[in-house]
């Protein structure tokens, strides 16, 4: 486990003023803490630049990842679990509790294409479940050296989820990189904001969230 959980502030902005583009570019962003402390604990490579940024206007969390990329690995556009789960994406995940039963993920590619599902202990996944699609936005972008991910997500679901406590979130926030291996294939490292401190790659675990504190 870690020694100590990070914590990331969440700024409040005024009701219906942030626009999701998928491009990052509206400026109520700028009063955006950006996050950009990512690792890759299990790969020795030096990994491109990622930028997270959060907001909230009491109605919506809003989330912004942009990623440094040029070479941008992507299945074909059939979407399916399979094509995403085999894409560069980034990743969010929330829970309850440290108990992770259950918890939800939101993966998304750089078609922002979403694969989410409702996991529970041991990398028991159900994808037959989905966030509510009326309580979910996301928007994407690229450009020859980035990608952009864009989003929100409505502070009613996250409630009916269970997942606001005293105005605070567990979440965990990850991409995987897929790269072409020497024999052709293409295999994924995978980035976290919060070191799990496990042999091998495990995002699944308690250890791998941090807390995104909202701020009145």
């Amino acid at each position: 486990m870690n020694d100590e959980i990070k914590e990331y502030v969440v700024n409040l902005i005024e009701k219906n003023q942030l626009v999701i583009s998928g491009k990052g570019d509206d400026e109520l962003w700028d009063c955006a803490m950006p996050l950009t402390d990512f690792c890759s604990p299990w790969d020795s490579k030096k990994q491109s630049e990622i930028t997270f940024k959060a907001l909230w206007d009491r109605e919506n969390l809003f989330f912004s990842f942009t990623v440094l990329d040029s070479s941008i690995h992507i299945e074909k556009l059939d979407d399916s679990i399979d094509s995403i789960n085999n894409s560069d994406r980034v990743e969010l995940f929330f829970r309850p509790d440290i108990s992770l039963n259950p918890y939800y993920c939101l993966e998304i590619d750089s078609a922002a294409r979403i694969m989410d599902f409702i996991a529970y202990p041991n990398k028991d996944f159900d994808f037959n479940w989905s966030w509510p699609k009326n309580d979910i936005v996301v928007k994407s972008s690229v450009n020859e050296n980035s990608f952009t991910v864009e989003g929100s997500i409505s502070i009613q679901s996250l409630k009916d989820f269970n997942l606001i406590k005293n105005n605070k979130i567990e979440v965990g926030v990850f991409r995987a990189k897929y790269f072409k291996g020497q024999n052709g294939c293409f295999e994924p490292t995978w980035i976290t904001w919060v070191n799990p401190n496990t042999e091998t790659p495990n995002f699944h675990i308690a250890s791998s969230f941090g807390t995104f504190v909202l701020k009145e």
